[in-house]
């Protein structure tokens, strides 16, 4: 397959390289970068098959800016919802291109490990199976793919286990043990399947690769960007100086102030985002977590 990762990132980076082992592969990003198989965005953008590494809050921006439809099939490989709008990253690009082009990817992959061919298994949705199908052949011999088409349980699992992920790192920062991460992470996979059934989304979803598999991985290990900051405001640290120190984007922070809206306006309750929204607000976190565990 002729390919493009869109976003020269820790995760497009790694994405360029699982995606090499089959297909002619390029990359490229806003800004120039010396890497292998870097090309200009002009010339990435007209690949027939595209993977989108983009930070979700970026998305809109950089579609109206750069992208023209000419036929191109897109792999989203970035999760969140856009705060501005309160939209799902399907919603987003379905403003650009037509859904049948459109598939997303989920499941258990930290980046670093993905970069030296560790394996794993994914999964690739979208409301056009054979396009899924066509992206999850494109894997390498190191991730085992799978195809469905449950495009809104995909988008929701992956954007809400960042939320738990943080909630997670201030867990294990204030050393509560393993019993009340556990604890927390089961009732966080209730929460965000009660969230996305509200929005048409699949239970078993939630219970597959992309929904309790990327949840499990993000909130229990300091790989997670997320789960790091979470460990942060959790040893007392700002969260300026938290996300400064990382020096990378930690997707649950818009997240969650985009999840906590959406519950608002349809009246979902969120018993940990709302937790999580507070601590980021400035809550203490030991307070937080004792409200939490006292509902």
């Amino acid at each position: 397959m002729q390919m493009a990762i869109i976003g020269a990132g820790k995760w497009g980076s790694a994405l360029l390289h699982a995606f090499s082992e089959k297909n002619e592969v390029v990359i490229s990003s806003r800004h120039t970068r010396d890497v292998a198989q870097f090309v200009q965005m002009s010339e990435a953008l007209k690949r027939e098959y595209l993977v989108m590494a983009i930070p979700t809050q970026f998305v809109r921006e950089f579609m109206r800016k750069h992208f023209k439809d000419s036929g191109q099939k897109i792999l989203v490989a970035a999760k969140g919802i856009e705060v501005s709008s309160g939209k799902f990253l399907n919603e987003v690009y379905e403003e650009f291109l037509p859904k049948e082009r459109i598939s997303f990817l989920s499941g258990p992959s930290f980046a670093a490990e993905v970069v030296k061919s560790l394996p794993t298994a994914l999964v690739v949705s979208s409301t056009n199976l054979e396009l899924a199908k066509t992206f999850a052949d494109a894997m390498p011999s190191f991730i085992r793919a799978y195809s469905d088409s449950d495009v809104v349980g995909a988008e929701v699992s992956g954007a809400y286990k960042n939320v738990i992920a943080i909630a997670a790192g201030v867990c294990d920062g204030l050393e509560l043990g393993n019993n009340a991460r556990a604890a927390l992470i089961s009732r966080g996979l209730v929460e965000m399947s009660r969230f996305g059934i509200h929005f048409g989304a699949k239970l078993e979803t939630f219970l597959s690769l992309g929904g309790a598999g990327d949840l499990f991985l993000t909130a229990s290990s300091n790989l997670s960007r997320n789960y790091r900051v979470g460990f942060g405001l959790a040893k007392g640290k700002s969260l300026e100086a938290v996300l400064e120190e990382l020096g990378e984007v930690a997707e649950g922070v818009p997240t969650t102030k985009a999840l906590m809206k959406i519950a608002k306006e349809k009246d979902i309750y969120l018993p940990i985002a709302s937790e999580v929204e507070a601590l980021l607000e400035g809550k203490d976190p030991k307070k937080s977590l004792m409200d939490l565990l006292n509902r």
